[in-house]
């Protein structure tokens, strides 16, 4: 038997189907996460994070969040000693939602806070702190590996 043009078109048109029916598959099978299930409203009270970031930026020391052991360290920057201090610590991880944590921040005298390093997967994470200390709103991003 031999392959004329019109059964070489006919097999082409099939395989072209064939494709196109396998990548809308795979597509509605990817999962996709927004950063926050609110993302248009989140996005118009973005001004807060920029000026609490610039407010954190413009202290003398920074906060940090430091893996040591099975701890996970927060310091908050030196002039948060002694205050009154309220906030979240958002642990995000971009690649899966899942691993996510959101914890009040409880700081103590010296404005540090140590948590378990259980309570997070191995992955990288994005760490948002932000707090508030008497009238003033602080926000501040770092990087943490978790192995």
């Amino acid at each position: 038997m031999t392959l004329n043009w019109g059964h070489k078109l006919t097999i082409f048109i099939c395989a072209f189907a064939g494709m196109i029916i396998l990548l809308v598959y795979k597509s509605t099978q990817t999962n996709f996460d927004l950063v926050t299930k609110e993302y248009y409203k989140d996005e118009l009270k973005y001004q807060d994070v920029i000026d609490g970031t610039k407010r954190a930026n413009s202290l003398a020391s920074k906060a940090s969040v430091v893996k040591s052991g099975e701890t996970i360290d927060i310091q908050l920057p030196e002039e948060m000693k002694g205050l009154a201090i309220t906030g979240s610590a958002w642990f995000y991880c971009a690649a899966d939602a899942k691993k996510d944590l959101k914890i009040s921040l409880a700081v103590n005298a010296t404005g540090k806070q140590q948590i378990s390093s259980q309570l997070l997967l191995p992955g990288r994470y994005t760490v948002k702190l932000n707090w508030t200390a008497g009238e003033q709103q602080y926000y501040s991003e770092t990087s943490l590996d978790i192995q």
